[in-house]
């Protein structure tokens, strides 16, 4: 495929990136802290920490792992923890130590934490101790050496942390009671390391620095391996798309998407450490009235998020108040941005909600829409520099453009291929392009449009019916909070269309869904069911997990 879409690039978005631009993602930390020392990196309830500091601390960790613990270059750690400052400290300290960084979702149950364990043969697990009942669930399961155990706060200083911790374990009692054979303290880790000769490893690109599980939305999870000169050159490209747009040492980010997702690993906390910026870290996004209380507090430049969040925002008492003078930046990602709500977005914010798309399995970047776009126009946007996409039918040929095809990408920030899984690898990655499952079509100028997941689709009488049409439609009605499409057996048609929706106002009924469906959608796509739910299912990040709707 032509890549049309070069004509489209802003001024000063390079056609390509150099993916070896640094040598591993610590030149990427060294540079940073060398320019910003003194900045304030990272922010969470309250308390802050500079670069300097977090040099110190995260150099104080590696050292702990490599003196204490004796672990090499290579070896995998696991970090379970939500968005708090031991997050950074671990995650730069694991990378800085030569180890390999396992990302895991805090909310896993102890079957996915003993799978991804020992899938990933991981030597040490950093744990908020709130999940540490579910570690000692399957511990005599798992070949774990080491468990570093932290609270929610640990690095709040003595006073604020331990009013903190009481609350958590006291009076919220998220902590269940737990007991682990063997474990050693956050802060006492970094007290020892900071006593501790600390050796640099020499890295190269080619060596792992995360193993990122993939959902298991469609079936069991795989480890994703990404090299250090995927996730560089990703950076790369993320820079590629924003150096003119966003200021060195001048952003100020609001990271509520949790930091062990690819999303907000990349796009939050790597992008903008490199660029100097200030990240406001939300533990709890959940709690709306707490989240918007945190945002009338900072003078935030640059927001990310999955459409259920804006649209949580948007539903939020206070929120329409907050003084959005100087943002400037708002990313939607990981599933589709419905329309109603990128445009009641710009309505209140005064700034458009630009869509993204990237998989696990691209650190995640692929496509983003240009910052210079005038408003939302339900596209997944261009593909980001030094990147390659194909639209392909099933018969493997290039489609006509307009036409749906699955997208195949190309490019420096595709996976080295799946841990231990060379037959999944083999599906997925075909002569350097990696098959995305996604179906997508391409417009002139060289914008991409998800029509949806492969799997998701519905079959309609022979007809190809997209959830996330049916979505956007259903979002359209003012009484609607949440919709989610899917397709039930149906003896007549094969499948038919059944939405389930969260009403916004109790007086909605099912005859004015399916009324509005029919003004807006062909007949075979129009619902033939709806139901109401208090709440959809999701996954941690927010996404809606129409598999289980399904049932």
């Amino acid at each position: 495929m032509d890549r049309v879409w070069l004509k489209r690039y802003p001024s000063g978005v390079p056609a390509e990136i150099n993916a070896d631009h640094y040598p591993s993602l610590l030149d990427i930390f060294e540079q940073s802290i060398a320019q910003y020392p003194d900045k304030t990196a990272f922010i969470n309830m309250g308390k802050s920490i500079s670069y300097r500091e977090l040099d110190q601390q995260s150099t104080a960790f590696a050292a702990y792992l490599q003196s204490t613990l004796g672990l090499k270059k290579g070896d995998a750690v696991a970090i379970m923890m939500p968005n708090l400052l031991q997050y950074p400290i671990a995650l730069m300290g694991v990378l800085r130590a030569g180890c390999v960084v396992v990302n895991v979702n805090p909310l896993y149950t102890p079957r996915e934490l003993e799978h991804q364990l020992n899938d990933s043969k991981a030597k040490a697990i950093v744990i908020v101790e709130n999940f540490a009942h579910t570690l000692q669930a399957i511990e005599s399961k798992v070949k774990l050496e080491h468990v570093i155990l932290t609270t929610m706060g640990d690095r709040l200083g003595f006073v604020k942390g331990s009013i903190v911790n009481l609350v958590v374990r006291h009076v919220k009692k998220l902590v269940p009671a737990y007991t682990l054979s063997k474990f050693v303290r956050f802060n006492d880790v970094l007290k020892q390391g900071a006593g501790q000769s600390y050796n640099k490893p020499q890295l190269q690109g080619s060596d792992i620095a995360f193993l990122q599980y993939t959902g298991g939305t469609t079936g069991v999870s795989k480890g994703a391996m990404l090299t250090h000169r995927n996730m560089v050159g990703n950076l790369e490209q993320v820079s590629g798309c924003l150096d003119s747009f966003l200021v060195k040492g001048g952003e100020y980010v609001v990271t509520a998407l949790p930091l062990y997702h690819i999303f907000a690993l990349t796009a939050n906390f790597f992008t903008f450490f490199k660029y100097g910026g200030t990240n406001l870290l939300i533990t709890n996004p959940r709690d709306m009235p707490g989240f918007v209380k945190e945002l009338a507090k900072f003078p935030f430049t640059a927001i990310t998020g999955v459409n259920t969040l804006f649209n949580g925002l948007l539903n939020t008492p206070g929120f329409a108040e907050l003084n959005f003078s100087t943002l400037k930046l708002s990313l939607g990602g990981g599933m589709a941005v419905q329309r109603p709500v990128a445009e009641r977005w710009q309505k209140v914010t005064g700034t458009r909600l630009v869509e993204g798309y990237g998989l696990t399995e691209c650190c995640p970047l692929v496509t983003v829409s240009p910052y210079d776009l005038d408003s939302f126009n339900g596209s997944i946007g261009l593909p980001a520099p030094s990147t390659d996409i194909r639209l392909v039918d099933e018969a493997g040929n290039d489609v006509p453009a307009g036409e749906p095809g699955e997208m195949l990408v190309k490019g420096p920030q595709v996976m080295l291929g799946y841990l231990n899984r060379p037959e999944e690898t083999a599906k997925v990655l075909k002569d350097g392009w990696l098959y995305t499952g996604d179906i997508a079509r391409m417009d002139e100028e060289g914008f991409f449009y998800i029509v949806d997941r492969k799997k998701d689709m519905i079959l309609v009488s022979g007809f190809n019916v997209y959830p996330n049409e049916i979505e956007e439609v259903v979002a359209m009605i003012d009484k609607v909070l949440e919709v989610a499409a899917v397709g039930v057996p149906n003896e007549a048609t094969g499948e038919a269309v059944k939405v389930f929706v969260v009403k916004k106002d109790a007086s909605l009924t099912e005859q004015e869904v399916i009324q509005h469906c029919r003004q807006h959608l062909t007949g075979y796509k129009v619902p033939k069911l709806v139901e109401f739910r208090t709440e959809l299912p999701k996954t941690n990040v927010g996404k809606i997990l129409r598999r289980e709707l399904r049932g």
